[in-house]
């Protein structure tokens, strides 16, 4: 009981840590405003959202050209473990890639972070290729992968849901309904902020998780164990006493005989005394 609730406060102060360190986290993600998408052409699409999501696209493409070291540099970069708990994120690659371009992706990226391509930076580059392959082996994992579709649609919809309820609320007030999110970049980053937030619970959430099965699993194998340390006590108790049991018995008689022949000697000594005959003159 003690070990669980001692990891649980551990984990408890490790969630907290992350909510404190979140805002200077997504501090750190690098904004390339300097492309210019706002001539970009929407017609195949009919909504707003719908032209975000494609901007979105475009930006994404632009931002997945980058050298064998700024690959490595974002990999690793200060708050990696959590920003890494996005495969599509490490991948660079869009949620709705087939198989085939998941798979051309990741040849890709892996051969620019591979260690031999990196000799100046061996370890550093063992570690983002460590991460290019976990991300893609979790892909190829269709459970996990539709896992993290549903966390990645779910951070869409929330800021999609946020944008509608600023736009409603400027209306009700009477003023402009454009808000930053109508930039695509902006738009773009408070999606990756909202997805990157939800993965990092649900990590939280899973290490809470397996803390407690570890813990139930230990105290489940101490009680077997205490069960079969019982059970063989109670053999060895058992066996002691069938072993001992002929030795009890001869041990019993003998005492139950030693006590006959004390009772007939003490009687022997129970004699009454001589009568004295008297003599007259």
């Amino acid at each position: 009981m003690l070990l669980l609730m001692f990891t649980l406060t551990k984990e408890k102060t490790r969630r907290n840590n992350l909510h404190a360190q979140m805002p200077k986290l997504l501090l750190q993600v690098s904004w390339s405003p300097s492309d210019d998408f706002s001539t970009l052409d929407c017609s195949p699409v009919t909504t707003q959202a719908e032209c975000n999501h494609l901007i979105v696209k475009q930006i994404e493409k632009r931002d997945s050209v980058l050298t064998s070291k700024q690959q490595i540099d974002r990999l690793l970069r200060p708050g990696s473990s959590y920003f890494n708990l996005n495969p599509f994120e490490v991948l660079q690659i869009d949620p709705d890639a087939t198989d085939i371009d998941l798979k051309k992706r990741f040849r890709a990226l892996s051969i620019l972070v591979h260690p031999d391509k990196n000799q100046d930076d061996v370890e550093r580059a063992q570690q983002a290729f460590e991460a290019v392959d976990k991300a893609y082996k979790l892909l190829q994992d269709q459970d996990q992968k539709k896992r993290a579709l549903d966390v990645i649609q779910a951070g869409m919809e929330y800021v999609e849901h946020m944008v509608k309820e600023k736009k409603k609320q400027l209306k009700k007030e009477g003023k402009s309904q454009i808000v930053e999110e109508d930039d695509p970049e902006v738009f773009k980053q408070a999606v990756y902020k909202q997805t990157m937030k939800l993965f990092a619970e649900l990590a939280i959430k899973r290490k809470e998780r397996e803390a407690k099965d570890m813990h139930e699993r230990k105290r489940a194998r101490e009680e077997e164990i205490e069960v079969a340390e019982k059970a063989k006590r109670d053999r060895e108790w058992q066996k002691n006493f069938e072993e001992t049991r002929d030795g009890r018995v001869d041990s019993w008689r003998t005492f139950q005989a030693k006590g006959k022949s004390k009772e007939k000697k003490n009687r022997s000594f129970l004699k009454p005394p001589k009568v004295k005959m008297e003599q007259r003159e």
